[in-house]
C-alpha cells in the first residue's frame, strides 16, 4: 500500500470513528435505557459497543470488502488477507456507563509484512470531547488536523504516567502490582483513567509522558501505539519486544521516559 493509498484508507477510518461516534453521543443522556450484558465479571458490552462496531465495519467494508476485520465484539472474520482493520468501538465502556466523559473510538490497520504484523494507520475519536487523533505510518500523528509530539520530559521525578489495571487474568496482578509500587514514588504522579487507547494517545500529545498495562488485547493496543511511535514515542511490549502483540504487556513513553520506566518495571518483576 503506498502513501496514496494510505491516505485514502486513513479517510476512510476516520469517517468510519466519527460516524460511530455520533452514536456514542446520542447516547450518554439515555444511560438509563441501554441494554447491557456482562461478558465477565469485569467486562461490559453494551448495545452502543455493538451498533458502534457495526457502524464501523459498514464503513470499512463498502471500501475495502477484501480486507479482514477483528473487531472486539464481533470477533475476527477470518478473511485471507494481509490487511486486518481492528476495531475497538467503545473503549472506557465502564466510565460511559457511569456518564464519566472519557471514552472512544478506535480503529487501527494491520498490515501482514515480511518481518511481522505491523499497524500502518489508525484513527482515534473522542465524541465526547470532539477530538480525532490520527496517524499514519511514516506519516507522523495528527490531533484534529494538528501535528502532535510526545512530550520533551526526561525525569522520572517531573513525569505523569498513566496505567491501567489488569484485570481480564489474575495472573498479571501480581507483577502489576510490584510495578506500580516500584514506580509510584519515583514520579510526579500515575493516572488511572479507564480507557489505554486514549491513555496512548495522550502520550502521543504530550499530555502524559509514559504508560504501562498488562494483559491487554490487540484491539486495546493496536490504534494507540502508532499513534505514539508517529509522535516521536517508543513503544513495544514489556520484554523490549518490538511485537506488541507478543504478550499483551505494554510500556510506552517518551524516548527518555522510556527507558528510564522500562528498566524500574524490569527491575519490579524479574
Amino acid at each position: 500500500m503506498d502513501s496514496k493509498q494510505t491516505t485514502g484508507a486513513l479517510n476512510v477510518a476516520q469517517s468510519a470513528v466519527l460516524e460511530a461516534g455520533k452514536i456514542v453521543t446520542q447516547s450518554i443522556d439515555q444511560l438509563d435505557r441501554i441494554k447491557v450484558t456482562q461478558k465477565n465479571r469485569h467486562e461490559l458490552v453494551t448495545e452502543i459497543d455493538l451498533l458502534a462496531e457495526q457502524a464501523i465495519i459498514e464503513i470499512l467494508e463498502a471500501s475495502y470488502p477484501d480486507f479482514n476485520v477483528l473487531g472486539e465484539e464481533t470477533g475476527d472474520k477470518g478473511r485471507e488477507s494481509d490487511f486486518c482493520w481492528v476495531i475497538d468501538p467503545l473503549d472506557g465502556t465502564h466510565n460511559f456507563l457511569h456518564g464519566h466523559p472519557h471514552c472512544c473510538v478506535a480503529v487501527a490497520l494491520r498490515h501482514h509484512a515480511a518481518s511481522g504484523p505491523e499497524i500502518i494507520l489508525a484513527a482515534v475519536y473522542d465524541a465526547l470531547r470532539n477530538e480525532l487523533f490520527t496517524a499514519r505510518k511514516g506519516g507522523g500523528a495528527q490531533l484534529d488536523g494538528r501535528r502532535i509530539r510526545v512530550s520533551d520530559t526526561s525525569k522520572l521525578t517531573d513525569s505523569l504516567l498513566c496505567t491501567g489495571f489488569p484485570y481480564r487474568d489474575p495472573v498479571d496482578s501480581k507483577p502489576w502490582l510490584k510495578s506500580f509500587a516500584t514506580v509510584l514514588p519515583r514520579v510526579q504522579s500515575v493516572h488511572r483513567t479507564g480507557s489505554s487507547i486514549l491513555d496512548l494517545a495522550y502520550v502521543a500529545c504530550g499530555r502524559y509522558d509514559g504508560f504501562w498495562e498488562f494483559g491487554m488485547r490487540e484491539w486495546d493496543i493496536a490504534a494507540g501505539s502508532i499513534l505514539v511511535s508517529e509522535a516521536g514515542g517508543l513503544v513495544t511490549d514489556i520484554s523490549g519486544d518490538t511485537d506488541l502483540f507478543k504478550s499483551g504487556n505494554l510500556i510506552a513513553g517518551t524516548p527518555r521516559i522510556y527507558e528510564k520506566l522500562s528498566h524500574l518495571i524490569h527491575g519490579s518483576i524479574g
